[in-house]
């Protein structure tokens, strides 16, 4: 591989079969192009910037000449062993290497040229004019053999031109960015092709592909493109990111090298195109580590069918072709194809498919209307809105044998309308009690709802009543007349308060004082009622003792130690003890007094 570059103006040589640079030269002018006059770098030519034309041998520079005018391309005919040349004249310049000296020019009808080419076939010489004209010569007769104009006034000249080595087709680029593909027999362009970025063609190359077709590989400053001969149609395409200066490809393999504007040569792989070759065959192990990371295709205009679905179809012929894609149990199919097939195998379909979004349309509009809310059970009211909530969400779409739509319905719905389980939302011995620990313990990922969420749910499943709604009108009033009249009955806590009651005792000063402490701290910390407003109290100056034995001796006699004592019954029968008491003391001087709003009121005396 040989390359030269700027600045310096150097050649640098790289043996591949070593992967690494063989020799290194420095030239006095920039190179604008050369060519490899052997199989291998013991002889070179090169054109340079200052109109010279320098041959170069194993050991370096051999010789040195130069040209009337710039030169801009060379070819070499291994025919004749001529070295023509092209530049900014109507000549074409002959060098013949056998004797060592300039021929006669090859006479032209163009002004000037911008690159040449030769057939390795026959050995047809053709020149690219600066004004867009293709003009061949033979150089056994060394005349012009013909001339076609192939760009118009607008795009420009020619920039590039390329043999096929069938030797009957040519190919040429212009600056416009536009490739022509001519037959040797036909003035016509057989295809043109845009590369769509309007630069100029710097390169043109065809390709032979180990799958047989042959390509043609176009190039300019900012993209390579690869597309089919025949056809046109685009294979792929590289941007290397810098601008291209030139390109390298070897026949029969997907391997190509660009020389770009930049400090390194960017080297590309295309497996498709062919293997690597022999000298870089550690390419196919990278590649197939690549392949082995494999993305999942998604598609998205496919339809994924069963074998079965195709027999029903009518499609099971298509099976093994590219119709069909294999995946896992089935196959992939196109959409419009999959809809057409379906509409011939069934031609009712489409009388179920518009039964449906009529069915789809009414539910939105029952959506928008007023729902009736059941009323929320007395007992787990928001387990039973929690069961509705998913007997809402639980509705899964689900396909029967026939392809009709069955609802699959989940188990909340079962379980609020089942009867065996009817009990749980009306008697209070199947009451959940979240806040319980033992529930907690049971169910330690249970969502703790905050009050005003629960509030929601229930309002959204249920509506909230009272117990009184549930009770005709008529049987309010009665009940609430006859609740009026009747005195309230108060149970008491327990046995002991019972006692107490009945001996007129206070049981916190019973109490040691040890307990009573105890119940001072607990009073403390919790969080008392304020009470406003004009308070009332009586109280009785008698003898404490008297009055005790008094009141034991009736409420044994009366109640003894009967289960069920009222607090009301045992506080009537005490009252009574206390109305004959003694009027001693305090009681014979001032009677009963009342304290209203803290002062003392003096009031009736008697029965209370």
């Amino acid at each position: 591989l040989i390359v030269s570059g700027f600045p310096p103006p150097q050649v640098k040589c790289y043996d591949l079969s070593q992967l690494s640079m063989k020799w290194s030269r420095h030239l006095d002018a920039e190179v604008v192009t050369f060519q490899a006059l052997s199989e291998d770098y013991a002889k070179l030519a090169f054109i340079c910037a200052d109109r010279s034309i320098r041959f170069h041998a194993k050991f370096g520079n051999y010789y040195q000449t130069r040209t009337p005018k710039q030169g801009r391309d060379l070819v070499y005919s291994r025919n004749t062993g001529d070295l023509c040349v092209v530049g900014s004249s109507s000549e074409v310049w002959r060098l013949n290497l056998e004797q060592g000296r300039f021929l006669a020019p090859l006479e032209s009808q163009c002004e000037e040229f911008n690159v040449c080419g030769i057939s390795p076939t026959h050995g047809l010489f053709a020149a690219a004019s600066a004004d867009g004209e293709l003009e061949c010569f033979d150089l056994r007769q060394r005349k012009s053999c013909g001339l076609i104009q192939c760009t118009d006034a607008d795009e420009g000249g020619l920039t590039s031109l390329r043999f096929d080595s069938n030797g009957m087709n040519v190919a040429v680029g212009s600056e416009g960015g536009i490739v022509r593909l001519y037959d040797l027999r036909s003035s016509r362009p057989v295809r043109v092709k845009d590369q769509m970025n309007g630069f100029p063609i710097i390169d043109l190359k065809y390709h032979n592909s180990v799958d047989g077709v042959r390509r043609l590989v176009s190039t300019d400053k900012k993209i390579v493109k690869i597309w089919d001969e025949r056809t046109g149609d685009p294979y792929t395409s590289i941007e290397p990111g810098y601008e291209i200066n030139d390109l390298c490809m070897w026949d029969n393999t997907g391997l190509m090298m660009l020389a770009m504007e930049h400090t390194e040569m960017s080297v590309f792989f295309t497996p498709t195109l062919g293997a690597a070759p022999k000298w870089c065959s550690f390419l196919e192990n990278l590649t197939e580590e690549m392949e082995e990371q494999k993305n999942e295709t998604i598609y998205d205009d496919y339809r994924f069918v069963t074998v079965e679905e195709l027999d029903k179809l009518g499609l099971s012929h298509l099976i093994g072709t590219k119709m069909l894609r294999a995946y896992m149990h089935g196959y992939f199919m196109d959409n419009r194809l999959y809809g057409k097939a379906k509409a011939i195998a069934e031609p009712f379909s489409y009388d179920d498919f518009k039964k449906k979004k009529v069915k789809e349309k009414l539910d939105e509009e029952r959506k928008s209307r007023i729902t009736v809310k059941k009323k929320a059970p007395k007992v787990n009211a928001l387990l039973a809105a929690r069961l509705g909530t998913a007997d809402a969400e639980g509705v899964v779409d689900d396909v029967d044998e026939d392809g009709d739509d069955v609802g699959t319905i989940a188990p909340g719905g079962s379980l609020l309308e089942d009867d065996r389980f009817a009990a749980m939302f009306k008697e209070k011995e199947f009451e959940i009690d979240e806040e319980d620990e033992q529930y907690k313990v049971l169910h330690p990922n249970a969502p703790k709802l905050h009050k005003d969420t629960r509030r929601e749910i229930l309002e959204d499943h249920f509506e909230l009543v009272s117990d009184e709604d549930d009770v005709p009108v008529e049987e309010v009033t009665t009940t609430k007349k006859k609740t009026s009249s009747e005195p309230k009955m108060y149970a008491a806590k327990d046995e002991f308060h019972a006692n107490a009651f009945k001996d007129g005792r206070v049981t916190k000063a019973d109490l040691p004082l040890k307990e009573r402490a105890k119940m001072e701290r607990a009073n403390e910390k919790t969080k008392q009622a304020r009470v406003t407003g004009n308070r009332e109290a009586f109280f009785d100056a008698g003898d404490k003792d008297k009055m005790k034995r008094l009141g034991e001796s009736k409420n044994s006699d009366k109640y003894g130690d009967e289960e069920g004592l009222t607090a009301e019954g045992a506080w009537k029968d005490q009252a009574k003890g206390h109305s004959r008491g003694s009027r001693r003391g305090m009681d014979g001087v001032l009677g009963k007094q009342k304290i209203v709003g803290g002062r003392p009121v003096k009031g009736k005396r008697g029965k209370k």
